[in-house]
């Protein structure tokens, strides 16, 4: 490691920070950090500590001449949602004219659910852009969500974070930004987010009406005439920050749509992997045609050819070719075709089977099995905006259950990916329309590693022109459920993952920081696993009923290393009995908890 001031972790919304100033900073000129461990904490064992985000964990420092020192972790607030920041208030929603939507009281609508934080520096200025996933409804309906942009100052001599402004990214030209999930930093420094839980273009066409789609559009565009578009949402998300704190948003079109919860790009700044999260849903790959560019390129899905059932299962990856487009002809595209205009669809089998339909179970339709046939020329159209569909169609792998964030190891070529649970598709069951994938099923979930390589042929026997492309997949840590529930309330076992939802490396540390969302441990945790060391650390509580959201890992920062991260719906009255209230600012959020946790699949 270079010869840095380190901080670990640093975590916003709120902050883990060492208790001691400058406390990694090199002890002498000529002494470099040589390894950081993580010490674990004791799970909660208070009403008090089972309310509240805290850190009681330490990292243990090993310096180049062999001395070492233990430094405590604490937990510091950056800021939450509705707190005041520069006269604006941080987690608010906001039209397509950029104001603020209130309700007849002229009260805001305020988020619960902060995810996804990256930090990045532009032309020697702070910035971090921060996703608001979930808000509550208002009398019409679903509401749009928000994606900020906040304007960050540090403190050169500590290391600590003050944000000084916030302000809504524009996303009118695309219609808003749906279900903001987990992000990422590209190698080109611009923030790539995610739509996640793409609507049901069939469901929406059967009544446009009542969709949450044209719920969300009057809301956005505060016009009651208004009719939603689904397919102008489940993209991948692209924001800009210029100098002077000014942001671009764009939508790619061309990377397919999915319930993206987060991308991933591989060192040649072309390859991106994606967590795509639900039930039944599918692995996809983007080469785009031109470095630091994603507004053209080859959009594959994964087949699973399982080569073991043995710790979270293994298999060899077979790339299937769906399209290459660029975002121009999708959106234009997007933007003229209904469901219909792509798929035949039968209800009847003994029809289906007849005439050529094919039997499909994905989570574009919830996990409902659906009878397809692709109409003629709809290829395009089809594999860009109903990627899983037509993925499906082609034979690829439609089973993985709750896949979320992808993060990768570029030093060791690997892709991380997380599965929250291990059920449903994932386990044998022969009357689904294909078993790729037969595994043991683990409620708490795992994560899986994926190895990346060149010289790679798609199904067809085409060269896939990327060195990064992903061969093998294998079961890396594993959560482990409990027979029955513990004393603690715990269903699955409180020393190991459970439910891991955002996950992010850090490269110098050799270190996979792993946030769970869950129900299985009574309160939701943050983790530290060291790749080499496979020693996997309690670093963070989070409150009762919120999860541990939006981290990021930043090795060094102007000489800081920071550790980002959050906490959603903190307070769910489900997980809370007996314990101290969280305030009337919780009140009115475990709905848009709720609504999350029914969509999980086996939970």
């Amino acid at each position: 490691m270079k010869k840095q001031k380190i901080i670990v972790p640093l975590l916003s919304l709120a902050v883990l920070f060492p208790t001691a100033t400058n406390v990694f900073a090199n002890p002498e000129k000529t002494v470099s950090v040589d390894k950081v461990e993580f010490v674990g904490m004791d799970t909660p064992n208070t009403a008090e500590e089972r309310s509240k985000m805290y850190s009681e964990a330490s990292a243990m420092v090993t310096y180049s001449n062999g001395s070492q020192k233990t430094l405590p972790l604490e937990y510091k607030t950056l800021f939450q949602p509705g707190d005041v920041v520069n006269g604006k208030i941080a987690g608010a929603a906001y039209d397509a004219n950029g104001k603020m939507i209130t309700n007849t009281e002229g009260e805001p609508y305020i988020s619960a659910s902060p995810d996804s934080n990256t930090l990045l520096k532009v032309k020697g200025k702070l910035y971090m852009v921060n996703h608001y996933e979930g808000m509550p409804s208002n009398s019409i309906g679903n509401m749009p969500k928000t994606m900020m942009l906040n304007a960050v100052e540090q403190n050169k001599k500590t290391g600590e974070l003050t944000v000084t402004d916030t302000n809504p990214i524009d996303f009118s030209a695309d219609g808003g930004i749906w279900t903001p999930c987990a992000g990422s930093l590209s190698p080109w420094n611009t923030h790539l987010g995610s739509e996640e839980y793409e609507p049901d273009a069939r469901a929406h066409e059967v009544n446009p009406e009542n969709s949450s789609v044209t719920q969300f559009a009057r809301n956005y565009y505060q016009d009651n005439t208004m009719v939603g578009n689904p397919y102008l949402y489940g993209h991948i998300p692209e924001v800009t920050v210029h100098p002077g704190g000014k942001s671009t948003a764009v939508k790619h079109y061309s990377m397919g749509r999915l319930s993206s919860e987060n991308v991933k790009v591989a060192p040649d700044n072309r390859t991106v992997y994606y967590g795509d999260d639900g039930n039944y849903t599918m692995s996809f790959m983007y080469v785009a045609d031109k470095e630091k560019d994603l507004s053209s390129g080859t959009l594959y899905a994964a087949k699973w050819n399982q080569t073991s059932e043995e710790n979270g299962g293994s298999a060899d990856l077979e790339w299937i070719k769906l399209g290459h487009a660029n975002d121009k002809e999708i959106k234009k595209i997007a933007q003229t075709l209904k469901f219909s205009d792509i798929f035949e669809t039968a209800d009847d089998v003994e029809y289906a089977k007849a005439n050529g339909f094919t039997r499909v179970k994905t989570n574009s339709s919830g996990g409902k099995e659906e009878w397809l046939k692709l109409k003629p020329g709809m290829e395009k159209a089809a594999a860009f905006l109903e990627s899983r569909r037509y993925g499906a169609l082609l034979g690829a792998t439609s089973e993985f259950n709750k896949m979320e964030t992808v993060e990768l190891n570029k030093a060791d070529n690997k892709i991380y990916m997380t599965m929250s649970t291990i059920a449903g598709g994932m386990t044998a069951n022969s009357t689904d329309p294909v078993d790729d994938i037969h595994v043991p099923k683990v409620n708490a979930g795992g994560i899986y590693e994926l190895s990346l390589t060149g010289g790679q042929k798609d199904r067809e026997g085409a060269t896939i022109k990327s060195n990064y492309v992903a061969n093998k997949m294998d079961g890396l840590v594993l959560g482990e459920d409990l027979p029955s529930k513990d004393a603690k309330g715990n269903t699955a076992n409180p020393d190991k993952i459970s439910n891991p939802d955002n996950i992010t490396y850090s490269e110098k540390m050799r270190t996979l920081f792993i946030a769970e969302d869950g129900n299985k441990h009574h309160n939701n945790y943050g983790w530290s696993y060291n790749i080499d060391t496979k020693k996997l650390s309690r670093i963070l509580s989070a409150p009762a009923g919120g999860e541990v959201t939006g981290i990021q890992a930043i090795d060094s920062l102007n000489g800081f290393t920071y550790l980002m991260a959050g906490s959603q719906n903190p307070g769910n009255a489900g997980y809370l009995s007996g314990l101290p209230s969280l305030g009337d600012n919780q009140k009115g959020n475990n709905i848009e908890r709720n609504d999350k946790e029914d969509r999980r699949d086996n939970k």
